[in-house]
């Protein structure tokens, strides 16, 4: 018995992260799909489906840019704040004139940038951690909308808001672009210099500089890039709204959900460790969950309590994993014999001073 339990146990720690994240969305699925077969209702139907992936597409696109800024080891609560400025600057200067919707994304996403500039200058160069960088930002952000808007603006043209009203099948078109964006995101982790670089300075800042990174580059690009997704989801807001709102952004909750969602994917929160997808397979379980809380008619503020119990449980299991792997490792280590003087460290040691991507 006991060896069958060891060999759970060491399947288990193989899994990656994002497998672990795409298991628990098909058991989410699956007692979803029970509980709403209670109510008549079909989880999978079409329309059950187009909500699904619907409720995918504005948190999808902010939490690639959140899982960018984690792994560097960074944080980014400005992104609610940053989605309603650039629905808002988007919704006014359209002014319900497809002619103009060029221009006025354009603008919205050259104001995004230049938030997430400031954002990762401020982290790399004043030494101020990112949490309170971008909270400071946020509400800089906030009080310009307190002072300049008093409710919804702007008028989005009926071109603009197909995007987010039309879809190929039960497939909306803003999901398709948000996958698309979650594909360039991963290559460029998997395959550029720069994201390997994001994974090093999330994973020590100190060894990647006596590497001979320079560490401030990718932690200000996720910081820019992070901002740009915020802008995305902004857009993507007004586009079905019609208009733009100081408030779409903060009623989400978007800073703490992405984070949540990040979290949930199997990115560490100290950085150096995560993966796009498994960040999407996080999405994807809170829109299942919130689609089949709504179909129960579940109260709003008992959806938060469950959306914190996923979370709480996804971070007791990552966390019971690292601690069986790291007793693994340096548990063999231990019963090695002690190298002699010049022959390389046991492998287990060396395993954990490299670390791993998931």
């Amino acid at each position: 018995m006991s060896a069958i339990i060891a060999r759970g146990r060491a399947a288990g720690r193989r899994l990656s992260p994002t497998a672990i994240v795409y298991i628990a969305l098909l058991g989410v699925l699956l007692v979803g799909g029970i509980l709403v077969a209670t109510v008549g209702r079909n989880l999978l139907s079409a329309g059950n489906i187009r909500d699904i992936l619907t409720g995918m597409s504005v948190l999808g696109f902010v939490a690639i840019g959140q899982s960018l800024v984690v792994l560097c080891g960074s944080l980014d609560l400005s992104v609610p704040y940053v989605i309603s400025l650039t629905s808002l600057l988007a919704a006014d200067l359209m002014r319900g004139s497809a002619a103009n919707i060029a221009v006025a994304v354009l603008v919205a996403l050259a104001v995004a940038a230049v938030i997430g500039l400031l954002n990762g200058l401020i982290v790399t160069k004043l030494k101020v951690h990112g949490f309170i960088t971008t909270l400071g930002m946020g509400l800089i952000v906030k009080g310009y909308l307190d002072t300049n808007y008093k409710g919804t603006s702007g008028d989005v043209p009926w071109e603009f808001q197909l995007i987010g009203a039309t879809g190929i099948g039960p497939v909306p078109v803003s999901t398709i672009i948000m996958l698309a964006v979650a594909v360039l995101a991963a290559l460029m982790l998997s395959r550029t210099r720069i994201g390997n670089h994001m994974f090093a300075v999330g994973g020590n800042e100190q060894v990647a500089r006596l590497s001979g990174i320079r560490t401030a580059s990718p932690v200000v690009l996720a910081h820019v890039l992070c901002s740009l997704t915020a802008a995305f989801a902004g857009l993507l807001l007004a586009s079905r709204l019609g208009v733009g709102s100081p408030t779409v952004g903060p009623q989400g909750g978007y800073d703490l959900l992405s984070i949540a969602a990040v979290v949930l994917g199997g990115t560490l929160l100290t950085g150096g460790r995560g993966s796009i997808w498994g960040t999407i397979g996080g999405v994807a379980i809170f829109a299942v969950l919130d689609n089949v809380m709504s179909v129960l008619q579940v109260n709003p503020f008992a959806k938060d309590i469950v959306r914190g119990i996923v979370i709480v449980a996804a971070v007791v299991v990552y966390t019971s994993r690292q601690v069986e792997r790291r007793r693994a490792r340096f548990g063999h280590a231990a019963d090695a014999p002690p190298p002699t003087t010049g022959s390389a460290p046991p492998p287990a040691f060396v395993d954990a001073a490299k670390g791993e991507r998931a």
